[in-house]
């Protein structure tokens, strides 16, 4: 005979909780693995989990309102002939024209440019919005080609190689029909309409020595002036950094799995790739070694919100940040002012991650034209531009704090970490002592 204790609630499983029990049912209906856009809900260690030390007797601060502290960062000195200078280490990542409307795509063009600082392409080809609007614009060549073609190499200011993203490394992205309009369509050489994936890896190479073949035509197409970007999910970093370089990279852009992604399957966002802070540390050691650390620069992405985080990435050893989801929320996504609608859609703002269903009430994630005329491109350029100010300025306080007058004299001893995890990933000391897992003694 069984027994109810009445003074203890019924509990339920941590294995199957109630979004994993909803899951399972909603696969047993349908027979199909969800597909979603954004980045990974679960929580990993994260810059959260590191301080800065700051100045006091032993370190010298600079006083903020008299004393200087550099910003600007250039990109792409070792090979090409006109490397790019930003102002501010932050720049924008790839989002795609297709999953982005053309006033967002526009907008993030003008708040790039007020901001000096570069955005990026993303699948699907070069928008003439984008690129008037952007001074600097970084054009991503990813294995799909989409809209890929000789004159917008040459009209770009960098290219990008995209081997891998955070949000995915080893699998390729989602683009469905009702985002596929006519425009969409002509600069991708697709039919109206219909769902597209593009392609997990790039169709002309197996390994990192078709890389470098590959690396040296865009370089002859552009007559040797553009930077050489190469873009690699979170997954093996010290390799992958190693062999970028090895295949003649002017920089390599690390993206960890904090990172977003238009459409792809929920699977891989929850349980492929790495967390940020684990990547950039064994990145920066492949550059040590070869002695190419500040000589090909580091650029890393996933889940940056903060002028902190940006100044903790740096002292870990990267040369810049991008920014993506970020910018789309700093443009208006997610806008509570939209909550009614995003009701209508059985999400809330700041869950919405259908991006994909093109059905965005904010006029960001969608192709329907009159959704995207909510989005006034100006007006939201200029709130990007602020944010980036911010962003930059909060960077520099920090850095300021630690007696440095460059964000690029940030390093490793000006940090602590809170938790064993961030310890062991970052390689910085637990707070209040001189060790880390994996240093050995104390």
């Amino acid at each position: 005979m069984s027994y109810h204790n009445p003074y203890t609630p019924p509990r339920k499983s941590a294995t199957f909780d109630d979004h994993t029990l909803a899951e399972i049912r909603r696969a047993a209906a349908t027979g199909i693995y969800d597909i979603r856009g954004a980045g990974t809900k679960r929580k990993v260690p994260h810059f959260d989990d590191l301080l800065f030390l700051g100045a006091s007797i032993s370190r010298y601060p600079l006083e903020g309102y008299r004393e200087k502290c550099d910003t600007t960062v250039v990109l792409g000195s070792r090979f090409a002939k006109k490397p790019i200078t930003l102002k501010t280490p932050i720049t924008i990542a790839g989002m795609s024209f297709g999953a982005l409307s053309g006033n967002a795509k526009e907008a993030l063009g003008r708040g790039a440019t007020l901001a000096g600082t570069s955005t990026t392409t993303g699948d699907g080809g070069m928008t003439d919005e984008e690129r008037g609007h952007s001074q600097t614009l970084v054009y991503q060549y990813l294995p799909s080609r989409y809209g890929m073609n000789p004159k917008d190499l040459r009209r770009a200011d960098a290219i990008e190689v995209v081997v891998g993203q955070g949000a995915k490394p080893g699998g390729g992205g989602m683009l469905l029909g009702q985002k596929i309009s006519d425009r969409v369509a002509n600069m991708r050489n697709l039919p109206k309409g219909i769902d597209q994936r593009s392609a997990c890896r790039h169709p002309d190479w197996t390994g990192p020595d078709d890389l470098e073949i590959k690396i040296m035509e865009l370089r002859e197409i552009t007559d040797w002036e553009k930077p050489i970007y190469v873009k690699v999910g979170g997954a093996r970093p010290y390799y992958d950094t190693a062999l970028a370089v090895k295949a003649g990279a002017d920089v390599v852009v690390l993206d960890g799995m904090q990172g977003g992604t238009a459409a792809t399957q929920d699977v891989f966002i929850e349980n492929v790739g790495m967390p940020t802070l684990a990547c950039i540390r064994p990145a920066v050691q492949a550059l040590q070694d070869l002695g190419m650390h500040r000589k090909v620069q580091l650029i890393i992405s996933g889940g940056i919100r903060s002028g902190a985080d940006v100044a903790k990435a740096l002292a870990l050893g990267a040369d810049a940040v991008a920014i993506g989801t970020a910018a789309l929320v700093a443009i208006g996504d997610n806008d509570p002012k939209w909550e009614e609608e995003y009701q209508k859609l059985g999400t809330t703002a700041g869950a919405y991650d259908d991006w994909h269903e093109g059905k965005d009430p904010a006029g960001i994630t969608t192709q329907d034209p009159e959704l995207a005329k909510r989005l006034d491109p100006v007006a939201a350029g200029r709130r990007l531009a602020n944010y980036l100010k911010v962003m930059t300025l909060e960077a520099q306080t920090i850095a300021r704090a630690c007696g440095k007058n460059h964000l690029h004299n940030l390093e490793p001893e000006d940090l602590c970490a809170l938790t064993m995890e961030a310890a062991a990933m970052a390689q910085i000391p637990l707070a209040g002592t001189n060790w880390y897992p994996g240093k050995g003694g104390f």
